[in-house]
């Protein structure tokens, strides 16, 4: 089969920067066609040049990397500097990047790809807020039929909150774009905390990590080692959930996971439940599903996947 093209929208972040190197490691099954900065973890001028700095670390400087939206769509940027540190990939000693970054705006090369290539062949991979795939569709409505599928990182059901006590991080930044994408009519497939805080890297995962001995094993090991200190602290788990690449992940491997086809309605108004995902997970409302929302992982598999393909970088 072909690879599938993608273009990942990303807000690195250290589990961002994990989930970039497994797409790129994977050329058999993805084919990048660029990255999109948004504003998120770190402000956007963070984020455009650490996606760079992950981009070389992988060998693969040829990586188009377009910086998108700076703020969110209606509120003041919210940020996650206590999780990743100041500069967002905090742990590793990483060199600035010398890879340019592109002149087009990151919303810009979005409508343009989804546009150009044949219909349906496309998948967005947003791994931050939503903000530029929101402005993508409100710019052009048109591409939300040509979008064989939106693969994100957000929410949560059961998990609820991890930067408010009902909502997830990257739906809370840019509630009002989050409702747009739902919105859609896209299909939309959803990794939410219920899923990524199964994938913990325990010490002798990230031991497995370290033992490829290569400057990505090794980056990727001290990545963890510092973002872990967090959610140790935090839920008192057993290592650092690595949220990002389960949608890569999927994307090489579905059968990893499993979840069923819900309802999600996203909370803009409330100021207590501001960007709560309202996942009808036991259907008991008459609303129709619009997003494929995952509630499990093969931890095991993912990990065996995630170090085989590190190792190739």
């Amino acid at each position: 089969m072909a690879a599938r093209k993608i273009i990942i929208d990303t807000d690195p972040g250290q589990d961002d920067a994990v989930a970039i190197l497994l797409a790129l490691a994977s050329p058999e099954e993805i084919e990048v066609l660029g990255i999109t900065a948004v504003a998120g973890n770190v402000p956007l001028p963070l984020t455009e040049k650490n996606a760079r700095i992950v981009c070389e670390l992988a060998g693969k400087p040829e990586t188009r990397v377009f910086a998108g939206c700076d703020t969110p769509i209606a509120r003041k940027l919210v940020t996650a500097e206590h999780v990743h540190g100041k500069t967002g990939l905090d742990g590793p000693e990483l060199p600035d990047p010398t890879m340019p970054l592109q002149a087009q705006h990151g919303v810009d090369f979005i409508i343009d790809t989804l546009r150009s290539e044949p219909s349906g062949t496309v998948t967005l991979c947003p791994l931050g807020p939503l903000t530029n795939i929101a402005v993508a569709l409100q710019r052009a409505p048109d591409i939300a039929g040509r979008i064989q599928d939106i693969v994100l990182m957000g929410g949560a059901y059961f998990e609820v909150g991890n930067i408010t006590p009902a909502a997830e991080f990257n739906i809370y930044v840019d509630p009002q774009a989050a409702d747009i994408v739902f919105k859609s009519g896209a299909p939309i497939t959803v990794m939410p905390l219920d899923v990524t805080h199964k994938a913990l890297v325990t010490k002798p995962r990230n031991d497995a990590f370290r033992a490829i001995g290569s400057p990505v094993g090794v980056a990727v090991a001290e990545m963890t080692d510092f973002f872990e200190r967090f959610d140790k602290e935090k839920y008192g788990s057993a290592g650092a959930p690595l949220h990002d690449p389960c949608v890569t992940a999927y994307l090489i491997n579905p059968d990893l996971f499993t979840g069923r086809r819900i309802n999600v309605e996203i909370e803009t108004q409330s100021e207590l439940t501001l960007g709560m995902t309202v996942a009808d997970w036991w259907g008991v409302t008459d609303r129709p599903p619009n997003a494929m929302f995952m509630g499990d992982i093969d931890a095991d598999g993912f990990f065996a996947l995630l170090t085989e393909r590190l190792a190739r970088l």
